[in-house]
């Protein structure tokens, strides 16, 4: 079979772009993790990063304050990484040094990796704070309830958050523009999707009822949302009453994390969903407190 030669005149062309070869870049010094330290998404502003250390995403600020509560003080955030970076595509994620991670890690101290520490994805956290404390969460049947009621009511109240009130949340942040999408994408999904996994029953299509045009889109009831946030926001006032914790507790739960992480994040939305909260004044003052003691628990 006769050999294939380059044509002389593509020769001449390729000589003007030479490949080289370039030395590997090393690794820069790592320095090591020496404490617990959050990944979250940034706050809404950077300006006076001492004062504002709460997260603008209703989940980062869920276990930011779920931490703080929980006693644990000194932990470093970092808003510096994008959700693309951690476990499971999403945030947060806690980084620990070598010496707080879970006994089945500990062959890591002895990897070249150990300055490295490990990171934790948002499931495994309950799980460190307790070897952290030296407690075990698991063994209290009521989970810091003052009873069984309590520790069922919380349910009810955790579930009402998650789809009422975060779905009224998702409502009043502005929808970016078409053309702002395509020039800087997201991997967040759309808030259309969101809102179909929140309300029971699912939102209707926009269309594809009664036409030959596939389902798309999603058609939502903003007045009826709205409503059922009013009377959610009503129903946590008046629970709430003017105890120090959700449910007459005598301690935080993973409830009252919960609950300030919404009730946060509702302060600083739009008018629509703000004004239910500031109306109650027992709702913002408990936020107020709650906002203190999660600040003290982290660092820069």
């Amino acid at each position: 079979m006769a050999s294939f030669s380059v044509p002389s005149p593509i020769v001449a062309f390729n000589a003007h772009f030479p490949l080289k070869t370039y030395p590997p870049i090393k690794p820069s010094n790592k320095v090591p993790i020496e404490v617990p330290t959050l990944w979250i998404h940034p706050p809404r502003s950077t300006s006076q990063p001492t004062d504002n250390l709460l997260s603008a995403d209703v989940e980062c600020l869920k276990w930011q304050a779920y931490l703080a509560l929980r006693n644990l003080r000194n932990i470093k955030l970092r808003w510096d990484i994008s959700p693309e970076g951690s476990i499971d595509g999403s945030l947060p994620n806690l980084h620990v040094p070598v010496s707080d991670t879970p006994a089945k890690s500990q062959k890591l101290s002895i990897s070249d990796g150990a300055e490295d520490g490990e990171l934790l994805a948002v499931h495994s956290i309950p799980a460190w704070v307790d070897a952290k404390l030296g407690v075990d969460s698991s063994s209290d049947p009521l989970e810091g309830y003052r009873d069984q009621a309590a520790r069922v009511e919380s349910r009810a109240w955790v579930s009402l958050l998650e789809s009422v009130v975060h779905a009224a949340l998702l409502i009043s942040n502005p929808t970016p523009s078409y053309l702002y999408s395509i020039l800087f994408p997201t991997s967040a999904p759309p808030v259309s999707e969101s809102l179909q996994k929140l309300l029971s029953p699912p939102p209707s299509p926009l269309t594809g009822l009664c036409s030959f045009i596939p389902p798309s889109g999603t058609r939502i009831n903003t007045p009826a949302v709205l409503s059922q946030y009013k009377d959610a926001i009503a129903s946590l006032s008046d629970r709430l009453g003017t105890d120090n914790w959700f449910l007459g507790s005598s301690e935080p739960t993973p409830l009252d994390a919960l609950t300030f992480a919404y009730l946060h994040c509702i302060l600083h939305a739009s008018d629509s969903v703000r004004i239910e909260v500031t109306r109650r004044v027992n709702l913002v003052a408990w936020e107020w407190k709650v906002r203190r003691l999660v600040r003290e628990g982290f660092v820069l």
